[in-house]
């Protein structure tokens, strides 16, 4: 199986090269990413946990979905595409804001991205991807913003990043 490529890029989301993704994490270079929030109509956000046998951060809660842009691929189509290989299901995704963070984890690998944080509306059950999530539920957002405070060791360390963003976001924004 060849390894997945991330987009190298500079401050500026000018495409700078392509890396190995481990390699990237691994020297913490910056590369493009992004994060997708789904809600429902009751303005409830859908979380993921991951999988138990991912290689890092297994079983913590983290947003709908996130990953990273292939090559030639908007923003928008990558999105879509892995919210429909983790979650199972399509939406339409808007594009809120973008910014850049550096998280490390446990294990020595380090996220620096720069993150296309969207959103999408969606009022079903997801067909979750085993492989990808373990779990799911919705969570209004000031639930989250709560819990996040009493049990930070639940959630992604990049979740908790892009939520504190995602959050302000919507505190300047009428969405």
């Amino acid at each position: 199986m060849i390894e997945e490529q991330v987009i190298l890029v500079n401050e500026q989301d000018e495409p700078i090269g392509l890396m190995n993704k481990m390699e990237a994490h691994e020297k913490a270079v910056l590369h493009r990413a992004f994060s997708v929030f789904v809600l429902n109509e009751k303005n409830e956000v859908m979380l993921q946990q991951r999988a138990h046998h991912k290689y890092h951060s297994p079983l913590l809660w983290t947003n709908t979905c996130c990953s990273h842009q292939r090559a030639g691929e908007t923003n928008i189509e990558a999105g879509k595409r892995r919210l429909f290989e983790e979650m199972g299901f399509q939406t339409e995704l808007k594009e809120l804001f973008h910014f850049i963070y550096k998280a490390p984890f446990d294990n020595g690998l380090t996220e620096h991205e720069l993150d296309h944080v969207m959103i999408g509306y969606y009022n079903e059950a997801p067909d979750i991807n085993p492989e990808e999530v373990e779990s799911w539920k919705w969570m209004s957002i000031e639930a989250i913003k709560e819990d996040m405070k009493f049990h930070p060791e639940l959630y992604t360390v990049w979740f908790k990043i892009i939520f504190d963003e995602f959050y302000h976001y919507l505190e300047d924004h009428k969405l």
